[in-house]
């Protein structure tokens, strides 16, 4: 099964996404907003009880504007719910709205608007049922003098639908509402600062795992080599051209397609986009985990694929090869039909792992001084497009894209995610592959280099990219943290904590040149066949 086209395109996709934080945190609301629409957007959660019975608590999500709700249930108000009338609630209602909690449709008039209204008529508090199941930052939009004292939220469709359902019923809805602090650290911090960090090693240490010089011999092939060396020289020759070196002008080029791309999704993201985007997941994933099961079974016990089977169109295939990519696609099939369980976390994160790790196989730096430029490059656009691009678009491209906004409750599977288990509102920590494999392509290098230069693991520089990556991703963390839980620019941390430690232990060693034209110097020693990407 030919993967160049595949992978190619799923590389520019795996770069795409960048970026560390919560699934749906609580964001900061815009700096040109009035002072009295300054609160941020916190989620919110809304018990219920239905003739006085308790049903499942909902979760919404606070406007910028109106009163800040309490951290503890024990400290909101229960109180009944009413629908108002008109249901877009931008007139006054005629049903009595005192005292309760009033509900309305959005649409019609602007959000603060609606609390105006819903205030004036002396109502508690105000739930913002949306058109559909996205959770809607509400902000003030162009009213600068706002003065809302009523706690303002909004909830999706679907809940909106399940209140109405028991109001149109004749029982009578009680509502409380209150925003839960979220705990400062969670194990899925650790887990999924162990996985990106194991991710690297792994890729990098590939070749010795499988005990072989090339760790993609066998990628994607279901024939395995022939005795004869005409057939091994031509499974070299297939080789070669699998594998994409990076230049200078390529790793410029790459950021800024990738810009155009993302802009591409943040314009255009929907449910049928995102359906592209995990069908191409899938594709990259099946072809990354056949890779690393096939590469793996195959150093240690080689006679697994000597078995054939003769296929049309295929011709011989090995048994074993066949097996495994069927077992393969049975695993991507079954992950996209319920990636929206609550364990499908784990087979993305398997797929996205397999996948990254092949990815690392097939793309190679040449030297520090394509690796400053691509890095440099990744800094600038994670950077913009997570703190700079909500002066221009209102909102931060990056984060919208990765946590899904406007693509009906959809979100890109180009991410590793781990649930947060002590989080009242049961999010996910995400980082987005092009977290881990742009400094990965930098950290595989140094293991190359190391490996061919014959250095040890103290005066070499795998070992101390590998801690600082580490540590980046610690200081990703903190920042996350002190910015209340804003998704965060990881390459902001990363890149100077991987190029950087390169850059210093280069010049204190006086080997900075020759890791800054390594690829031009070496290639003959190496016996490297290199193609340019």
């Amino acid at each position: 099964m030919s993967s160049s086209v595949v992978f190619q395109l799923g590389i520019f996709l795996l770069f795409l996404s960048s970026i560390a934080s919560g699934d749906h945190v609580s964001r900061a609301a815009p700096s040109s907003e009035s002072a009295a629409c300054r609160n941020d957007f916190q989620l919110v959660k809304v018990k219920r009880w239905v003739n006085g019975v308790e049903k499942e608590t909902i979760g919404g999500l606070s406007a910028d504007f109106g009163y800040i709700l309490p951290s503890r249930a024990e400290e909101g108000q229960r109180l009944s719910a009413t629908y108002s009338d008109p249901l877009n609630g931008c007139s006054l209602s005629s049903s009595k709205l005192s005292g309760t909690i009033a509900l309305v449709t959005r649409g019609d008039c602007d959000f603060t608007t609606k609390a105006e209204v819903a205030q004036s008529g002396g109502a508690a508090g105000l739930i913002v049922i949306n058109d559909d199941e996205d959770l809607v930052p509400m902000g003030c939009g162009n009213h600068t003098n706002v003065n809302i004292t009523i706690p303002v939220i909004t909830i999706s469709k679907s809940r909106g639908e399940e209140l109405q359902k028991y109001v149109d019923g004749g029982a009578k809805v009680e509502l409380l509402l209150y925003s839960p602090d979220r705990p400062i650290l969670d194990y899925a911090d650790i887990l999924l600062w162990l996985m990106a960090v194991g991710t690297i090693v792994i890729a990098s240490l590939w070749s010795e795992i499988t005990g072989s010089k090339q760790s993609h011999d066998r990628y994607n092939e279901l024939s395995p080599d022939s005795s004869q060396e005409s057939e091994a020289a031509a499974a070299k020759d297939e080789e070669v051209k699998e594998v994409i070196h990076i230049s200078a002008i390529s790793a410029v080029v790459f950021v800024i397609t990738a810009s155009m791309f993302l802009l591409l999704l943040y314009y255009f993201m929907s449910a049928w986009f995102i359906w592209v985007l995990i069908v191409l997941f899938c594709l990259g994933g099946i072809e990354g985990m056949h890779n690393c099961i096939v590469s793996l079974v195959l150093s240690k016990y080689k006679g697994c694929g000597q078995k054939m089977v003769g296929l049309p169109l295929l011709g011989e295939v090995s048994i074993f090869s066949l097996a495994v990519l069927m077992v393969c696609v049975v695993f991507a099939v079954f992950w996209a039909a319920n990636r929206k369980a609550s364990y499908s976390w784990i087979g993305q994160d398997i797929l996205g792992i397999c996948l990254m790790i092949t990815v690392l196989q097939l793309t190679r730096l040449p030297n520090i001084k394509v690796a400053t430029v691509l890095l440099c490059c990744a800094f600038l656009y994670d950077i913009f497009w997570v703190f700079l691009s909500p002066l221009i678009f209102q909102d931060s491209v990056m984060i919208a894209v990765a946590e899904g906004d406007k693509s009906g409750g959809e979100s890109i599977p180009m991410l590793l995610k781990v649930p947060r288990i002590g989080d009242p509102y049961y999010s996910y920590n995400l980082i987005g592959f092009g977290d881990i494999l742009f400094p990965g392509l930098l950290v595989s290098f140094a293991f190359r280099f190391d490996k061919a230069n014959k250095k040890g693991v103290f005066n070499g520089y795998f070992l101390w990219l590998t801690i600082g990556y580490g540590v980046g991703l610690l200081f990703t963390y903190l920042g996350m943290y002190l910015m209340n839980g804003h998704g965060q620019p990881a390459l902001l941390y990363l890149v100077p904590c991987t190029l950087g430690t390169c850059i210093v232990l280069g010049l204190v060693r006086g080997e900075l040149r020759k890791l800054w034209c390594y690829g031009a110097d070496d290639d003959a020693r190496e016996s490297d066949n290199r193609g340019e990407a």
